[in-house]
């Protein structure tokens, strides 16, 4: 079955899908340095129409024998996304046949549809492949003593994931975690928040995870920040460098938050930079 009706890319051994997990709403209030008026239209001017509406996406690896999913989306968590198992049926692939997932981090719109609806694995024959870090954070009682009433919903529920993944689980400290997939860490979002780049064959992918939740603003604006960040200063610092690498690389990138195009570039203009996605 051929997968045409999402948008893929092909980076050398590697076919990249980028498979939707549909919507969460976030209001624009939640943005920090900017006020809302001035986030509502730079979303109105880039065309968006539900301007407090995040895209959820989710990136299917294919090639060197393996398929790899990159986060899991929602799955119904809060009624956000959901769409994740319907799409990679979409695509001509089975939970059973997942063997990998990487994980960008712990967020429940990333790690939601790793569970189904019944609380069980919801990829039984998958690999579960995360930062030891972000591990360490969700797992540690005193961060969850110190969490918000917000963000003890999102300890219990990473927990309750990693406990259904633990025989499963590898937790990585270094850079490669599967040939011609590395991890790089890019800190601010959460503790072990982590990219991955795909390089074969001389072309190269990097998917950013939660770089940007509101690409057209925050890729205009880097300096803001949403209240998800758990560290919202360093987020900015980590997102402005990055957006300066992969504009002057021209480097190929994809993300959790992108549209349902899935795939862009990145273009410095003067003091900014503008995305354009690829087709």
């Amino acid at each position: 079955m051929n997968d045409m009706k999402f948008p893929g890319q092909q980076i050398g051994d590697f076919s990249i899908t980028a498979i939707s997990d549909g919507y969460l709403c976030a209001s624009l209030d939640l943005l920090s340095n900017i006020n809302p008026t001035q986030a509502y239209k730079l979303q109105q001017d880039a065309g968006v129409s539900d301007p407090s509406s995040i895209h959820i996406n989710c990136y299917l690896v294919r090639g060197r024998g393996r398929t790899i999913l990159i986060d899991a989306g929602a799955g119904g968590f809060k009624q956000w996304g959901g769409k994740l198992k319907a799409n990679l049926a979409l695509a001509g692939v089975q939970p059973a046949d997942i063997d990998t997932i990487l994980l960008t981090h712990a967020h429940p719109d990333h790690v939601g549809g790793l569970l189904d609806s019944s609380g069980e694995a919801a990829f039984p024959d998958a690999e579960l492949v995360v930062h030891q870090r972000e591990v360490s954070f969700w797992k540690d009682d005193g961060n969850l003593s110190r969490s918000s009433e917000r963000a003890r919903g999102n300890f219990l529920f990473a927990r309750k994931v990693f406990d259904q993944y633990r025989e499963k689980t590898r937790t990585f400290t270094d850079n490669e975690v599967l040939p011609g997939i590395s991890a790089m860490p890019l800190l601010g979002h959460t503790a072990g928040h982590c990219g991955y780049r795909l390089d074969s064959n001389g072309r190269s992918l990097l998917v950013w995870g939660d770089i940007v939740h509101f690409p057209q603003i925050q890729i205009a604006r880097p300096d803001v920040s949403i209240a998800f960040d758990q560290d919202p200063l360093l987020s900015a610092e980590t997102r402005s460098k990055l957006l300066s690498v992969v504009s002057s690389d021209k480097i190929l990138i994809a993300g959790m938050h992108l549209g349902e195009l899935g795939f862009a570039r990145v273009e410095r203009l003067g003091k900014t930079y503008k995305i354009s996605y690829e087709t």
